[in-house]
């Protein structure tokens, strides 16, 4: 398949110069098994670079914004900016789902399932925009589409431990506390994906995702909260 990501580019306003690293971060392992004749790598290596970049720039910037917080202040600010539902939303914002080379199944996916798709993929072409024009333009990213969250975590203290937060609303509005199940797992051992249901009372509150079950259970607390009005 062919896409032309000349318009991408022009919309987040970087131009790479090796467009095979861009195209790479938007490559999905499931996409090459269907296109086999296709010399080209997915993207889960610019995936695990990228997120170091994130974690690393994501920690000085709360550091200099913050000093007055402590380490478990700043850590938690840290998580609710780089978890799945933050980087989905930055990559649905920047037109990134038009241009996902997935596997026809991977293709119909929607929801918390083309989220993590989505949040990977974004870290992925961190990793390319690092590799292809080092870290101060991966920073210059980063602080254009993903800084700006910052203000509304604060303003609805999306940081606070959603697990937590959501076993206090239970317990006062239900008389129970919430249980988590997994309700599948997608990739390969290495690239484990968890999607995890929050109940209470055996009712199904909400679903989240994530690379660890701990993860997905602190999405779909979040969820569970944003969908009850907690």
């Amino acid at each position: 398949m062919t896409k032309d990501f000349a318009q991408f580019e022009q919309g987040i306003g970087f131009t790479f110069k090796n467009e095979g690293l861009l195209r790479q971060a938007f490559t999905h392992r499931s996409y090459l098994n269907e296109h086999r004749d296709e010399e080209a790598e997915h993207n889960e290596r610019l995936e695990f670079l990228g997120d170091a970049v994130l974690e690393l720039i994501v920690t000085h910037f709360l550091y200099e914004k913050f000093p007055e917080r402590p380490e478990g202040d700043l850590t938690a600010f840290r998580a609710a900016l780089v978890n799945a539902v933050t980087l989905s939303e930055v990559a649905s914002e920047i037109g990134m789902n038009d241009y996902l080379l997935l596997s026809r199944g991977e293709a119909k996916d929607t929801g918390r399932a083309r989220g993590i798709l989505l949040a990977n993929a974004i870290e992925a072409l961190i990793g390319a925009i690092y590799l292809d024009q080092g870290y101060e333009a991966a920073e210059m990213f980063i602080e254009k589409f993903l800084f700006p969250k910052m203000d509304e975590i604060m303003k609805k203290k999306l940081w606070r431990d959603p697990k937590s937060t959501l076993q206090e609303k239970a317990q006062e509005a239900e008389g129970a506390t919430p249980y988590y199940a997994v309700v599948r797992e997608t990739g390969p051992d290495h690239d484990k994906q968890f999607i995890v249901g929050v109940y209470v009372k055996d009712m199904l509150l909400a679903q989240g995702g994530g690379k660890s079950k701990q993860e997905a259970e602190q999405d779909a607390a979040r969820n569970a909260l944003e969908e009850k009005g907690w």
